[in-house]
């Protein structure tokens, strides 16, 4: 009789803790939904202006925090990286001890803190204001310091959880507003094809000054087969008189040239180079950059030119640099 009992305690305990496991996931659950609901009504301007000065950086974002705030600093940095938007994170004590040697006016700072008043943050400021980085506060209190030091304010209210959703928020923002897709997460995986090299952007990887294969289009045949061998990217730009892009001469364009025979090494470039190049923008992801030469409309291609203002060239992105293999 008692072991009959001590089973059904035994039972009714098992019940009552299972039963109370499911009401602890729903209160989680509850707490983040009302956090995000409460976001909401937050989201208007200053949102809007804290995003367009993100998505103009054309560095790094920095995300700094002390806590429980570094530890969801983080987590931003990450979904930040996978997403398109280069970032990463840096303790506020190591940046103080030499670690915002790596800031540049290139980068924004995103630092977060609830009270707003987290002194290992508010000792920064002045050192990201001497490199003209753009600071941007992620708090629960706008009408602190912190808040009143940044550039722009990203206003949690007091919900314990919104932090980490107005995170998420900010990064599928910015990718939409950089056209990133579900085939560029894939390729920004860490184990997708491009590693670490994805976090960067076309200028960070493009050849440019003496390693930019250029000939002018009144060159002769064989001094832009020089320069292809020379340079070792399996095509050399041609540019007018005035600098400006004419087009350029790929090792495919040749081999077309040798299959139809009668080859005169002697002839002008021009009369066989490619006159309308894929271009790219400095500032584009290495994921938009691949996808723009695996996608081109006549079949693959590996390399891509970057203008400068005036329409001269100013680098060429080759596909073995996207990989991380050395192109040639």
């Amino acid at each position: 009789m008692t072991q009959t009992k001590d089973k059904g305690a035994l039972a009714a305990a098992n019940a009552r803790t299972r039963s109370s496991i499911a009401d602890w996931a729903r209160e989680v659950l509850d707490l983040e939904g009302a956090a995000i609901a409460q976001l909401e009504s937050r989201i208007g301007r200053e949102f809007e202006a804290a995003i367009r000065a993100l998505a103009q950086v054309r560095g790094q974002v920095l995300t700094l925090g002390v806590g429980k705030s570094g530890l969801v600093a983080k987590k931003i940095a990450a979904t930040l990286t996978s997403t398109g938007t280069p970032a990463t994170f840096v303790h506020p004590v190591d940046a103080v001890h030499g670690d915002l040697g790596i800031v540049s006016a290139d980068d924004a700072a995103l630092l977060l803190s609830k009270s707003g008043e987290t002194r290992e943050l508010l000792d920064l400021i002045p050192a990201f204001r001497r490199r003209g980085v753009t600071v941007i506060a992620m708090t629960g209190n706008p009408a602190s310091s912190l808040a009143l030091s940044a550039d722009h304010v990203l206003d949690i209210g007091t919900p314990r959880e919104a932090c980490g959703a107005l995170g998420d928020a900010v990064a599928v923002v910015l990718l939409r507003l950089k056209g990133f897709t579900r085939e560029d997460f894939a390729v920004l995986h860490p184990g997708g094809v491009l590693g670490r090299t994805a976090s960067l952007r076309v200028f960070d990887l493009m050849h440019r000054g003496d390693g930019l294969p250029r000939v002018p289009e009144g060159a002769a045949l064989r001094q832009a087969l020089l320069e292809i061998l020379n340079k070792r990217l399996g095509m050399t730009t041609v540019v007018d008189a005035s600098g400006r892009l004419a087009g350029i001469l790929t090792d495919g364009d040749l081999k077309r040239i040798l299959l139809r025979g009668g080859t005169d090494l002697a002839q002008p470039v021009a009369a066989v180079m490619t006159r309308s190049p894929r271009l790219i923008e400095a500032d584009a992801t290495i994921a938009r950059a691949v996808r723009t030469m695996e996608e081109n409309e006549g079949g693959p291609i590996t390399s891509l030119v970057v203008l400068d203002e005036a329409g001269a060239p100013a680098g060429v992105l080759h596909l073995h640099d996207c990989l991380g293999v050395r192109a040639g």
